[in-house]
């Protein structure tokens, strides 16, 4: 039976013949096909109100129950938000949902009910219980299925389930060994050298330069090359490979597609979306996949990039050649996108707090006598450089959104609320976490002192900080992911602050107002630069 006449039959025994008695007698009612066939004299516009009528009447009573009677009901939040989707909506698809769940944790404390399905947590406690690793799979938070939905059939690291993500793991865990670091070095050096030298060039600019795109530029040729066994040539250029314009596109497009997935709209979003993201995120996919085919037909195991440790071990338990494509994709973006907006992140806190920068530049002038000695085992040994970006990745978290987990069978109790099972755990939102009282000290403040046994922070909740997630679905592997990703970023900002001064150009003084689509949307990031000669190291 169509829809329309479900709803029109109703109307008509609700309204037009139905007794006045209470008591209905099924034999006194005329057969339904009476009513059918009176459905062609309801106008059009009576079936229009009773449908939005009906609809109207089920979104208040759903909302009543998730608000006051759903098993959520008695976590804080305010009750609007249990009541409809529509202020989450709102402010995600502006970018301005993480700002605003910090105000919600301000006001509420560390859980907060922000839709009828979803709480975000901002505890260490919430974070071990959501993403840590459990004792059986009964246990496991998995993804999201709504939020990590791809948009096309493509199975890569972040969206492959429990299976399938730790058989890829196995494989790219090889590429992220430290023997493989050893040997990836030679590479970055090379990329770093020529970040510097283009510096070089540029210097002396009175309005100053984007350290943003310069990062940009370095992190995307070295994970190209990495990666691929070829750069972007980004910094060779001076500007954006038309794949990396590809990507900050494919980026953007997260929130609205998660929104639409969410809103049971997922059909439409290719619909809704811009032809040209539409273009971008194909165009992304095809190169992405042609590059990787050309690397791999190549056959090279003995150059030191991910590739050939892939190559190298992949067997009949590794991947097809089209996840091995899937997953370079992704590693492009993990490995440079996120790298370079640490680095920018926590170039903009030293240079808006100049005893900090003081204290850092002096701590690298002293520690090298030539810019040869600046390698990557040297640089972890620099105790101020290593708190500089472990504050940095505090106030300035790569990303700062929660990474939504379903909750498992049979519900879960989380800091004293029993979360039911058909929930999705907001946690961790990085940002929320990361400048809450509940957890640190002076949280608005760049102290990198904190990390350093200054006894005032000996309270802060300092393992609260996962920038890079914990757990069995966690990035790689944090150890792994974390000795390399550090270890590109100390190196260029060593060499960065052992060849330059650096002063914050007065336009750039509110960069870190920012939007967030997944990611940081990051501005200029205007920075004036002089070369340091060799008295100016003393």
């Amino acid at each position: 039976m169509p829809f329309y006449r479900c709803f029109v039959a109703f109307y008509i025994l609700a309204h037009a013949h139905i007794p006045p008695t209470i008591t209905i007698h099924y034999t006194r009612m005329p057969a339904l096909s009476h009513y059918f066939e009176r459905m062609d004299n309801v106008p059009p516009l009576g079936i229009a109100i009773l449908a939005a009528s009906l609809a109207v009447l089920y979104f208040f009573a759903s909302g009543i129950y998730y608000a006051f009677f759903h098993p959520l009901a008695k976590v804080p939040g305010p009750r609007l938000y249990s009541f409809t989707q529509l202020p989450f909506f709102y402010y995600w698809i502006q970018g301005n949902w993480e700002r605003r769940l910090k105000e919600l944790h301000d006001k509420y404390g560390p859980v907060v009910r922000f839709t009828h399905k979803d709480v975000s947590f901002i505890t260490a406690d919430a974070m071990k219980k959501i993403y840590g690793h459990k004792t059986s799979m009964a246990q496991t938070f998995e993804k999201d299925a709504l939020f990590y939905k791809p948009v096309r059939d493509q199975t890569d690291i972040i969206n492959a389930n429990t299976e399938d993500h730790r058989r890829f793991r196995r494989l790219l865990a090889h590429a992220f060994s430290d023997r493989a670091l050893r040997g990836q070095e030679e590479i970055m050096q090379h990329y770093v050298d020529k970040f510097i030298l283009r510096l070089t060039e540029l210097a002396h600019q009175d309005t100053g330069i984007d350290v943003v795109r310069w990062f940009n530029f370095t992190t995307f040729d070295i994970i190209g090359d990495l990666a691929f066994g070829q750069s972007f040539g980004c910094l060779d250029s001076g500007g954006y490979h038309p794949w990396v314009a590809m990507i900050f596109s494919s980026v953007k497009t997260g929130p609205l597609r998660a929104a639409m997935q969410r809103l049971g709209l997922g059909k439409f979003v290719s619909l809704l979306m811009p032809a040209h993201l539409k273009r971008s995120l194909e165009e992304h996919f095809q190169l992405s996949k042609s590059t990787a085919m050309k690397r791999i037909e190549s056959r090279d195991t003995e150059r030191e990039d991910f590739m050939s440790y892939i190559l190298r071990h992949n067997d009949e338990k590794g991947m097809t050649r089209s996840e091995i494509a899937e997953n370079a994709k992704i590693l492009i973006i993990a490995g440079s996108e996120t790298t370079a907006t640490l680095l920018s992140g926590v170039t903009f806190q030293l240079l808006t707090n100049r005893d900090k920068y003081e204290k850092l530049v002096k701590e690298i002038r002293t520690s090298f006598t030539n810019e040869q000695e600046i390698t990557i085992a040297r640089v972890n040994q620099l105790h101020y450089l290593i708190a500089a970006f472990s504050e940095g990745s505090r106030m300035y978290p790569p990303v700062p959104i929660g990474l939504p987990r379903e909750t498992p069978k049979g519900g879960e109790e989380i800091e004293g609320y029993q979360i039911p099972e058909d929930v999705s755990g907001y946690a961790i939102s990085h940002w929320s976490a990361y400048q809450s009282e509940i957890n640190f000290r002076d949280p608005k403040m760049f102290i990198p002192e904190r990390w350093l046994g200054d006894p005032r922070y000996d309270g802060d909740a300092k393992e609260v900080l996962q920038p890079f997630s914990i757990g069995p679905r966690n990035c790689l592997g944090k150890k792994r992911v974390f000795i390399l990703a550090y270890a590109e970023m100390r190196l260029i900002l060593a060499h960065l602050l052992w060849k330059f001064d650096l002063e914050l150009v007065s336009e750039s003084k509110n960069w870190n107002d920012q939007k967030v689509f997944n990611l940081w949307e990051k501005g200029d990031l205007k920075v004036k630069l002089t070369p340091v000669g060799e008295i100016g190291r003393d």
